[in-house]
This record gives C-alpha cells, structure tokens and sequence, in this order.
C-alpha cells in the first residue's frame, strides 16, 4: 500500500511538474519574421526577403534617402514597426538584426537598429535599445564609444542623453555592418540590461528607464538612414 501511495504521490509531483512547464512555454511568443502579417509599420516600409541565409523583413525609412532630414517627426529619423499583440512589462526580448546605411544616405547615419519597447498607443511613446554597427569597428575610439545606445522617446533622444550624461546611457561593443547581431534585452521594473552576440555579461546597463515601471508593445526599432534587417525574435517572461 506504501509502495502505491509513493507512486501516486510521483504520479501526482510529474503532472504539477508538467503544468508549471507549460505555464512558462506558453509565456513565450515567437515571431519568426518572414512575413509582414500582422506587422504595423509607423514611418517606415516593411517586406518579407531573404537575407544572409535568414528569412526576414526589411525595415527602411517611408522617406526618400534625399528626403530624410526635410522634415523627420524627431532627431532619431526612421521609425518603428510594432509587433500584433504584445504587451510588455518585464521580461526578456531576442532577435536577430542587421543594419547598415541605406543607399544614398548621408555619411552620418549609422546603421542604428534595435528595439522598442513598452510602445504607447501613441506609437510616438517608447524606451529603446539600439546599435550602431557601422561605429564598432571605426578607427575613432568616440565613436566606438557610441556602438550602443539606450533613448526614451520622445523626451530623451540621444542628443539630450549624450548632453546630460555623458557615457551613462551608451557604451562599446564589436560590431559589423550588414552582418547578423544577436541582441538580448533583459527589462526588469525601471531597469534593462543589453547583452550582444550571446555575451555572458551585459554591454549596456541601464538603470533608470526614463518611462518608469510601464507596460507596452514591442516593436521593432530602425533610425536615420537605415536599412535593416530583422529575424527570429522572442518574448518571454
């Protein structure tokens, strides 16, 4: 009768076991990129392409490059794509990216690609981590100073952040333009964590989202000058 009872006790431990495993698979959401399905693009164009081995989609500004600095709605240019229902508090955010400067584009863009998140209705409201490949490798040590960037629009562009906190919300990491980036975003309450490339270690901290402790969509994030690429992005919790 003991011998009964454990096994039972093990029958019942196995299924707790199973529904507490589905609870968090079922937290996660998956967006494999390689359709525009759903996606809604806010002053950019979004399509489906094949890019470096990865099916994706292509981010570029709505404006013409010639066009981009005529009128931009903010210093950042570019714009935001979000993603069919999310809402995003804290959690972890990956994806795949690739950026480089678009054809045409002046000789300051960057490459700048990343993620928004915790998006208002008005899609203008964000916090944002971003890269600027085309600065991890330059032969400035400045600029490669600036190869992350955190912003919270639209109170904070880099601009306003680079003014009043020199070095605190952007920082170096190795980075290639054009080429595939892991990036991982670790968003806790006010506080968010970059890491690059699988890195063990953060390479950006930041520890006071300008927003505070809110809730939003995710989107994905390209800025002026940009053509970039996106795959593979997960939300988990």
């Amino acid at each position: 009768m003991a011998c009964v009872i454990r096994k039972g006790h093990f029958s019942v431990m196995a299924g707790v076991l199973v529904c507490l495993l589905m609870r968090c698979v079922s937290t996660a959401q998956v967006f494999k990129l390689d359709s525009t399905k759903g996606l809604q693009p806010h002053d950019v164009t979004v399509e489906a392409v094949a890019y470096h081995g990865h099916k994706a989609v292509r981010v570029l500004p709505a404006a013409a490059a010639e066009a981009e600095l005529v009128a931009p709605k903010n210093g950042e240019g570019g714009g935001i794509v979000v993603l069919p229902g999310t809402a995003f508090h804290s959690g972890t955010i990956e994806l795949d990216v690739a950026g480089r400067t678009r054809a045409g584009a002046l000789p300051d863009p960057r490459g700048f690609i990343g993620v928004a998140f915790r998006v208002a209705p008005e899609p203008s409201k964000y916090e944002c981590i971003y890269i600027r490949p085309t600065n991890g490798r330059a032969d400035d040590q400045v600029r490669r100073n600036h190869s992350t960037q955190y912003i919270s629009m639209p109170e904070y562009e880099w601009s306003r952040l680079r003014k009043e906190s020199p070095g605190q919300y952007e920082s170096y990491v190795d980075l290639v333009p054009g080429e595939w980036t892991k990036i991982k975003i670790e968003v806790s309450g006010v506080k968010a964590r970059l890491f690059v490339n699988d890195s063990t270690q953060p390479v950006l901290i930041v520890n006071d989202l300008k927003h505070g402790d809110s809730e939003g969509a995710v989107a994905l994030w390209i800025g002026l000058g940009t053509e970039g690429y996106f795959a593979n992005l997960r939300l988990s919790k």
